[in-house]
């Protein structure tokens, strides 16, 4: 991914907690296949963090996954940008947006450890399943447990991009704050209130 040093992530910290944010990633292998599936992230372990997921057993992707090289992208916010929005002129249509890609080695997983992958997202998203069994009985877990393959990617590089409007100029990027505010659409609104959470893009004085 081509990232700009002015639209560089500034930490290790910042990438973590954006793939924390939007972790539902797309996997790519070395033959162009690509699955989307949700990842939960240890920055505790290895160099640079550890991504947890799984596959459904029947998608033959993971079969010739193990030890190889993969990709694995994440987005976040992103809208439209109109010209018509800068104080300043000529100007272009461009799109906005927020990305991390991260590399690492996958490691496939055995029937224990991808029994801890599930719960470890399920304590994420909905950490009641794991102590009120009438939803998620154990049985009807071990059933589901049976058709997917848990695996792990020690993560060895990432890339990590904020192309928020940052390089424009503050009267700039207050009319673009005003324009996605008019814009008002879900990618709008979500692409402002990230900025604005992240002081990123919005003009100062």
């Amino acid at each position: 991914m081509y990232v700009p040093e002015n639209m560089k992530m500034d930490s290790t910290e910042q990438t973590h907690a954006f793939i924390d944010e939007f972790g539902f990633g797309l996997i790519v292998s070395s033959d162009l296949t690509g699955t989307h599936l949700p990842f939960i992230l240890n920055n505790e372990q290895g160099e640079k963090g550890v991504l947890y997921s799984h596959f459904a057993r029947a998608n033959p992707q993971w079969k010739s996954l193990n030890g190889k090289e993969v990709l694995i992208v994440f987005n976040g916010p992103h809208a439209y940008i109109s010209p018509s929005w800068y104080a300043s002129a000529p100007a272009v249509p461009t799109w906005n947006y927020t990305a991390v890609h991260a590399y690492g080695k996958l490691k496939v997983l055995d029937a224990e450890n991808t029994l801890e992958v599930a719960e470890l997202a399920v304590n994420k998203y909905e950490p009641s399943l794991l102590v009120e069994h009438n939803v998620l009985t154990n049985e009807f877990r071990d059933k589901l447990l049976a058709g997917i393959v848990g695996f792990s990617v020690d993560i060895t590089k990432v890339e990590a991009k904020l192309k928020l409007g940052q390089h424009r100029k503050p009267e700039d990027q207050k009319g673009v704050v005003a324009g996605l505010e008019r814009a008002g659409d879900h990618d709008s609104t979500g692409l402002l209130n990230y900025m604005r959470t992240k002081s990123i893009g919005i003009g100062s004085d």
